[in-house]
């Protein structure tokens, strides 16, 4: 196949979306954070929210936003759900669409991966298969189990990736042992456009991948770029042909080194967390076929993530590590620009940090949510008890921040 030269680096999507929603699980610009808004630093499972309301199953999903209503996925009596809350925290409805399949981990669920809006629909994908889009009233616009129709996923932990919007699709991968794939579906009516296939040998489990892709753009036309398999790579968005891929991320050949965590873009550069957090590479965007050899602006290898998803603001990467430890990197050359630690304990952190108000949110796993200052250095500001689990990320919308527990939605307001 001949690939088509392109000149011109890559630049962020436009998003769909202001400040005041959070239309995917990283946001309305894909990087975890947020320019508008005053946010909360003191609050606990007793007080200090704006309300909090019960969820009806464990689910580690993170909700999503859109005109002052809230979409979050969760079981719902053995079926995967989509539920719908207004901005005062009242249910407005919940629709299922069909049967779960529970997760294995003891911070899995069926429904890891968060929903996504472009304003007209919701789209959600679950362990079982099920990829739906949802209208506003809770009514299925279409549905289809990817399972049945592509076979079964061999991850050795629950499926994780997020569903991603294109203008025109909604695009679903799957990285596994075996036939590993990325569809792109009609967003009106659930007609598939086109599935390609994304094999690459690796050692054990390495083919594995949660990461969520990132949609962008690639010499004037939308683009989709993914991480898995120790390769990143970047498809036309119309065809899921590939345009570029870069490889060479574990020299070594280690085992085992699953990625988790996404990736994050910063300005020219996708900065790639890997090596179950002993890894971190900065790749320049564009080119064409492989640019291995050429788009490697720096590595290191003393420092990444291996389950949080780093977050990105103001050209500035913030990096919560698995035991608590935090950096501010700067994307151009990968230097520390300072670090930090928040407080251990014997849980980890799975979710991932979210940037905003010069804070930085980041839950532990045990249900902790720790708010520090980000602005030029590290400072602890406060250390707050959601008295449950928490494995979404923390939502900084419109002066409110959403917090889904294993147990409770909770809704903490600004001053």
């Amino acid at each position: 196949m001949r690939l088509i030269a392109v000149a011109l680096a890559f630049t962020s999507a436009a998003t769909f979306a202001a400040d005041g929603n959070w239309p995917s699980w990283r946001g309305p610009r894909n990087n975890g954070s947020t320019d508008a808004g005053t946010y909360p630093v003191k609050f606990d499972a007793d007080s200090g929210w704006l309300w909090k309301t019960p969820l009806p199953g464990k689910g580690c999903s993170t909700p999503i936003v859109w005109n002052q209503t809230i979409y979050v996925t969760a079981p719902v009596d053995g079926k995967d759900a989509l539920l719908a809350f207004d901005w005062n925290g009242k249910p407005l409805w919940q629709t299922t669409l069909g049967a779960e399949k529970p997760g294995k981990h003891r911070n899995g669920s069926g429904c890891n991966s968060s929903p996504v809006t472009d304003g007209q629909s919701v789209f959600t994908y679950f362990k079982s298969g099920q990829l739906a889009a949802v209208d506003f009233a809770g009514k299925v616009r279409w549905q289809a189990n990817l399972t049945e129709r592509f076979g079964k996923d061999t991850l050795y932990w629950d499926y994780g990736t997020s569903p991603v919007l294109t203008e025109r699709d909604v695009v679903v991968t799957l990285m596994h042992n075996g036939e590993s794939w990325m569809a792109a579906f009609d967003k009106a009516t659930g007609a598939q456009h086109w599935k390609i296939s994304r094999n690459y040998t690796t050692p054990t489990e390495n083919d594995h991948s949660y990461a969520t892709p990132i949609v962008t753009r690639h010499a004037g036309r939308e683009a989709l770029l993914v991480w898995g398999a120790e390769h990143l790579t970047a498809h036309d968005a119309a065809d899921g042909k590939l345009l570029w891929s870069c490889g060479d991320f574990n020299p070594e050949g280690t085992r085992n080194w699953v990625a988790v965590s996404s990736f994050v873009v910063a300005g020219d550069l996708a900065i790639v967390p890997y090596g179950r957090g002993s890894r971190l590479h900065g790749i320049k965007l564009g080119g064409s076929g492989d640019v291995t050899a050429s788009h490697r602006v720096w590595q290191r290898r003393d420092t990444g993530t291996f389950v949080p998803s780093p977050a990105e603001h103001a050209g500035k990467v913030y990096l919560v590590r698995d035991r608590g430890e935090v950096e501010c990197v700067e994307p151009a050359t990968g230097k520390t620009l300072w670090s930090g630690a928040l407080p251990k304990s014997g849980a980890n952190y799975y979710s991932s940090p979210s940037f905003a108000d010069g804070k930085l949110y980041a839950a532990r796993e045990d249900g902790v949510v720790f708010v520090a200052s980000a602005n030029g250095k590290f400072e602890l500001l406060a250390e707050n008890n959601m008295g449950e689990r928490v494995i979404a990320s923390p939502v900084p919308v419109a002066n409110r921040l959403l917090l889904r527990g294993e147990k409770h939605l909770f809704c903490i307001a600004g001053k």
